[in-house]
């Protein structure tokens, strides 16, 4: 893989979480959020000398690759001209919170990346990182040809985007499944068998939607071989559209 650089925009724990993994990596990264740069020392302080810290325009122009780590409800904010010609990873999945609806993926008439794609019509959006928790991620890295090693999935419409993201999450220590383009990325969205838990296994019964997300942010990862995401996007069927958060 040629990309030596990583913007990131939105340091959640999404965001944040796959900084690290890229650091150690041995990858540089250039953090971004919509509250400015001076409120990431912290974060840059701990992660070294390959991480900085920029305006979500900037990091944009700053990353080989771009990391567009932000709840989809502000997908509509991400600076659409710095992303023009950019490979851009998409990990947002479709929640519903209060105030916050999108009709045209209520009615499964496109996917959440396609409506990303839609505003960054310039760029190539590749939906990946949005099916395994930040601490899975941090768990489960393993070098080229570990017999454990995981696989992730990712969709997108450019087949030269989704080579520069498979490098990339090779790179970060994760094989890749090409599930097809952005129209079939439900099949690792909320709802599906490949959302979440074959990364951790089962969780106990009776969660909360919030006790569930908390429970998935702390579990030890669970190895997923790339032969069985195949076989879970395969099974998938499509129901509704995102998850239920408050």
């Amino acid at each position: 893989m040629s990309a030596t650089t990583l913007g990131v925009i939105g340091t959640g724990m999404v965001g944040l979480g796959a900084a690290r993994r890229a650091v150690d990596a041995g990858l540089n990264v250039v953090l971004s959020n919509s509250r400015g740069p001076e409120t990431l020392a912290g974060v840059v302080a701990e992660l070294g000398e390959r991480a900085r810290a920029a305006t979500p325009a900037e990091a944009a122009s700053a990353g080989d690759l771009v990391l567009a780590a932000v709840p989809l409800a502000a997908h509509q904010r991400l600076p659409r001209a710095e992303l023009a010609g950019k490979t851009v990873i998409d990990p947002m999945n479709y929640a519903l919170y209060p105030g916050f609806r999108v009709p045209e993926l209520d009615r499964d008439e496109l996917t959440s990346s396609e409506l990303v794609q839609r505003h960054l019509a310039d760029a190539r959006v590749v939906k990946a990182l949005h099916n395994i928790g930040p601490k899975q991620l941090l768990e489960l890295f393993r070098p080229a040809g570990a017999p454990d090693r995981t696989a992730l999935p990712l969709s997108g419409d450019d087949p030269g985007a989704k080579k520069e993201v498979a490098g990339l999450l090779d790179v970060l220590g994760f094989d890749t499944v090409d599930l097809g383009p952005l129209a079939d990325s439900w099949r690792s969205e909320p709802n599906t068998p490949l959302y979440a838990l074959p990364y951790v296994g089962q969780p106990p019964s009776g969660l909360t939607v919030t006790e569930f997300v908390a429970w998935v942010q702390q579990a030890p990862g669970v190895p997923v071989p790339a032969a069985r995401v195949g076989e879970l996007a395969a099974a998938a069927v499509r129901g509704p559209a995102g998850f239920r958060m408050a």
